[in-house]
């Protein structure tokens, strides 16, 4: 079973999310504050990431830059979503991919597949 972080602060979204990708067999940690992202991933050791740019104590791109920093998390794959265009700013930070909001969920479990795979 496939473990997802999501990155998150939204609520409700959060839960529509975990909701979906557990009925796809994923197991999902939720983390809604980026300060906690690094210690909590250490713990779950998690093998994708789906991160809100925009939280309430930093952005994506902080997140992306902590986490590549990290040997245990260097190569994992991290996919991060906006309502604005910050592609290429996540991109050069480190994300693997971005997602526009609003994006199609049930449109995540292949996508993670795909990444964890390495397809």
């Amino acid at each position: 079973m496939s473990k997802v972080m999501i990155v998150d602060d939204d609520v409700v979204m959060v839960k529509l999310l975990q909701t979906l990708l557990e009925l796809d067999g994923f197991n999902v940690s939720i983390v809604n504050r980026g300060a906690d992202v690094i210690g909590q991933a250490r713990s779950v050791q998690p093998d994708i990431f789906l991160i809100d740019f925009h939280l309430a104590d930093m952005d994506g791109t902080e997140i992306v830059k902590q986490l590549r920093g990290d040997t245990n998390f260097a190569e994992k794959p991290i996919i991060v979503v906006s309502g604005l265009d910050v592609e290429d700013d996540v991109i050069k930070a480190g994300a693997t991919a971005f997602l526009i909001k609003p994006f199609e969920p049930s449109d995540l479990p292949s996508l993670f597949n795909q990444l964890i795979s390495g397809a």
